[in-house]
């Protein structure tokens, strides 16, 4: 106890050298991706009707590679505790091979209208989902919804019925929205940027003019992974356009004297700091639950923070490869648990067509590598160094926080960043593609945020 007296005391030092003001607003980024110099020439708004669709060389390519597919035998009784276990990886395969209807996946991927504009240079590709029939007297809320790695627009595709059609699946149609869910450039079907640079701000600023585009003055967005970073942005960009920001997950980058203490004594102490029963079950004990968990976890980021080609280049070229590193993510990121099964409990929660599915998403568009970057573009300033790191989110947030995130963030934690919090529930179930894993639950938490932040907004009108 008295250790952690003086390490509170230093926080305290530290906390007072390093602190900075925070600012109101963030810079929008104009910037331009495109190949070579900008040209002088105004760039085209238009907006294009896109299909996926792949040649029959494709698919002949991608089996002759799963035929001479070389596996290592795994360590016995190593389970996923050593990454994807090849005996499971072996049946995934095999199934990709013989039993995966790829054309079938075409089809349901093309089932949502999807469209291509460019913006700053390159391509962007977007699903656009309008309801199918609204209540008399009601419009559309325009929802943006962004995914993050290695996820990708496929993950968005159980809830979009939920959300655009909510009577037809049992919930209140009292908000009912047209959902925009765009690829992150450099992931899917958006063209990767040409340029250096390319972070979370500059794909906040184009999905900003996205929205603007598409003739979205007010708008709402939700993400998780990189897509809450990506919407916080924008948030912090352009607060007047956003009407409420949802988020199922919610990471604190700059770490505060508060954030400090509260890891040392919130489990004692946890009303102190604002800590619920559920918060400090998650959290402690916090070296084993964050500090640990998060260097396990973690080492992918590392690799591709700083060298992403390098890897890149092995699962651009193998698409078992690829799938092992993805698939591995989807098992521990659902639950942590699942190291211990040998294979992965990936089809607890998940089955193998949606997992191929995004897989092949990575493999066609041949991705993997500029969605990689990412992390190198964003991270290689180091943690808190960036000016979004330093702002306050003033938009009304919502954040539905699932038990088996990686790193819990307790509301007391969010509410420093997040500063109109008006919606924070834990969540029963689910992980972190909680939009896959979870589309109700998720689905569920977003219309009543909404409902929350409509009715304040009605108040303040009254009230004016």
């Amino acid at each position: 106890m008295l250790l952690e007296v003086f390490l509170a005391l230093g926080a305290v030092i530290i906390y007072f050298l390093f602190s900075k003001k925070k600012e109101e607003t963030l810079p929008f980024k104009e910037g331009w991706w495109g190949k070579g110099q900008k040209p002088d020439a105004e760039e085209d708004t238009t907006i294009w009707p896109f299909k996926v669709e792949t040649t029959e060389e494709d698919l002949s390519d991608l089996f002759r590679r799963l035929d001479q597919a070389r596996f290592t035998e795994p360590l016995e009784s190593s389970c996923f505790h050593y990454g994807t276990n090849s005996v499971y990886l072996r049946k995934v395969v095999s199934y990709w091979k013989n039993q995966f209807n790829w054309k079938k996946q075409v089809e349901v991927l093309n089932k949502y209208p999807q469209f291509k504009t460019k913006i700053q240079g390159i391509d962007i590709h977007f699903v656009h989902v309008k309801p199918p029939r609204l209540p008399e007297g009601r419009s559309a809320k325009p929802l943006l919804m962004v995914h993050g790695w290695p996820g990708s627009f496929y993950e968005f595709y159980k809830i979009i019925p939920l959300l655009t059609d909510p009577a037809s699946h049992g919930l209140s149609d009292e908000h009912v929205f047209e959902v925009i869910c765009p690829s992150i450039p450099g992931y899917g079907f958006s063209e990767a940027p040409h340029k250096k640079d390319f972070n979370s701000v500059s794909a906040a600023s184009v999905f900003y003019e996205l929205m603007l585009r598409l003739g979205f003055n007010e708008f709402y967005a939700q993400g998780g992974d990189w897509g809450w970073l990506i919407c916080t942005n924008l948030a912090q960009m352009a607060p007047n356009h956003m009407k409420g920001l949802h988020l199922n997950l919610a990471t604190v980058t700059n770490m505060g004297f508060t954030h400090l203490l509260s890891i040392l004594l919130g489990r004692y102490f946890p009303g102190l700091f604002g800590f619920q029963e559920e918060d400090v079950r998650r959290m402690f004990p916090f070296w084993k639950k964050g500090i640990y968990r998060i260097l396990l976890e973690s080492g992918y980021a590392h690799i591709q923070a700083t060298k992403p080609d390098t890897v890149g280049c092995g699962l651009n070229d193998s698409p078992v490869g690829l799938a092992a590193y993805i698939l591995e993510k989807f098992s521990t990121w659902t639950d942590l648990e699942f190291h211990n099964l040998e294979d992965g409990g990936l089809e607890r929660k998940f089955n193998l067509d949606d997992l191929l599915t995004n897989i092949m998403i990575y493999w066609v568009s041949g991705c993997i590598v500029s969605s990689m970057r990412f992390y190198k573009e964003n991270l290689q300033k180091g943690i808190g160094n960036q000016k979004h790191e330093r702002l306050t989110v003033q938009v009304p947030t919502g954040i539905a926080s699932f038990p088996n995130e990686l790193l819990h963030v307790p509301q007391a934690w969010a509410q420093k960043k997040y500063t109109n919090i008006v919606s924070f529930h834990f969540m029963p179930r689910g992980g972190h593609f909680a939009a896959l894993e979870e589309p109700e639950l998720l689905a569920e938490d977003i219309l009543q945020f909404v409902g929350k932040v409509e009715k304040e907004q009605l108040w303040r009108k009254k009230g004016e």
